[in-house]
């Protein structure tokens, strides 16, 4: 008998090139299962892309009952991804999940794997439960488990669903995340969000209350984002912790920066790729991007200067906050140190931020010294695995630095 094989959230495992059938098992409330077909872009191509009990058959991906079947031949070449999601059921009002959905995904032939994720906490109403993408010639499947507050509808607007085409209007209503009285005395709009990426308003609400207690309400920065492209950070690319820890930046950047967008620098061994994410693209957008760039000994220096020279064209009057992901010690250490001086009078803050397999002894001993003159530079270490560091944790180590040195 075949060995199952069980999943943590964000593992990938390798798929055969035929049916795949993704089964949910729900306790607790009735919860209807969709699936959605997504182009290159994370969208989808129309509506028809969104498969439910009404519209339960679509290019190969069908419905039935608690089932999702992706027949992965007969889906179409401009069809990047398959997203498995359950939602409760609108006709149990105020029903939310609290523990989570299992996941079993059986192939013929091949052992069956298992997903389930953390239990919610937060008044989720959808669950996106795993990811059947294309990786290569052949398909790979990711166990996802991040909750959504807002309600299908939500999610669907977050993946292009026109929701408001009475012929597919997918089976659920509008349920806004629970606020805070921390959250409810923040000063920045987050309409933009809940309209664009509702499944970023939470980690947006824990971000605008730790901006209020550490007094940044209202303050505005231009927030960019620095990755490491090196090769030993393949593994953590490729299961969704990087996409995840962008996808907090830019929760975060929506409380300091309205424009809902925030550029991004992968540091690899040639010249930096300078790309950006945003609240209409964010979803998978670092596993399509990171695809385009060189695996390499991260260039830190020169990805610091691309940040700087986009910041001076872009003609910015509000201060730079450039979060700079780290997994191993940079190979040139003099560059950086005369970068960080350099640029102290230009009205940049650098967070050095800290996760993956390497040593990280430079970035935490910068302001060790009793001589050290980094004041706009500071180091948070996020552990390995940054996405289970509670959001408040995660808010508070990248902003506490950052508002000392915004502080008149």
């Amino acid at each position: 008998m075949p060995v199952t094989t069980s999943l943590l959230k964000g593992q990938n495992a390798t798929l055969s090139t035929g049916p795949v059938t993704c089964t949910v098992t729900v306790r607790g409330l009735s919860a209807d299962v969709s699936a959605l077909l997504l182009g290159p872009g994370g969208k989808v191509r129309g509506d028809d892309d969104l498969v439910f009990y009404n519209h339960p058959k679509h290019d190969g991906v069908s419905i039935s009952g608690q089932m999702v079947t992706a027949d992965l031949p007969r889906v179409p070449a401009d069809i990047t991804t398959v997203v498995v999601v359950a939602s409760a059921d609108p006709l149990q009002p105020g029903a939310v999940f609290t523990t989570a959905p299992r996941l079993t995904i059986t192939q013929p032939g091949a052992p069956d794997a298992t997903f389930t994720a953390p239990d919610f906490v937060a008044k989720e109403t959808v669950v996106v439960l795993a990811e059947l993408y294309r990786r290569g010639e052949g398909w790979k499947v990711r166990a996802v488990g991040q909750g959504y507050a807002s309600g299908l509808a939500g999610l669907a607007s977050d993946y292009g669903v026109d929701i408001d085409d009475p012929g597919t209007e997918p089976p659920a209503v509008l349920v806004p995340a629970q606020t805070s009285s921390a959250s409810s005395s923040a000063v920045v709009d987050l309409a933009k969000v809940e309209r664009q990426a509702p499944g970023l308003m939470e980690p947006a609400r824990q971000a605008g209350q730790v901006l209020v207690r550490t007094g940044l309400a209202g303050r505005r920065a231009a927030v960019y984002l620095v990755l490491d492209h090196d090769w030993h950070m393949e593994e953590l690319y490729e299961s969704f912790a990087v996409q995840a820890f962008a996808e907090r930046v830019l929760a975060l950047s929506a409380n300091l920066d309205d424009d809902g967008t925030v550029p991004v620098i992968f540091s690899s061994g040639r010249e930096p790729f300078l790309e950006e994410i945003r609240l209409d693209n964010y979803r998978g957008r670092i596993g399509q991007l990171h695809t385009q760039v060189d695996w390499g000994w991260g260039n830190v220096a020169d990805a610091m200067r691309r940040a700087v020279s986009h910041y001076q064209e872009s003609g910015a009057s509000d201060p730079a906050f450039v979060v700079i992901q780290v997994g191993d010690e940079p190979w040139d250490k003099a560059e950086v140190r005369s970068l960080l001086q350099n640029t102290a009078a230009l009205g940049i803050f650098w967070l050095f931020v800290g996760f993956g397999r390497g040593k990280l002894a430079f970035y935490k001993n910068l302001n060790a010294s009793a001589t050290a003159t980094f004041n706009n530079v500071s180091f948070y270490d996020a552990s390995k695995n940054p996405g289970s560091v509670p959001g408040e944790q995660f808010y508070n180590g990248l902003v506490n630095a950052f508002s000392t040195w915004m502080k008149p």
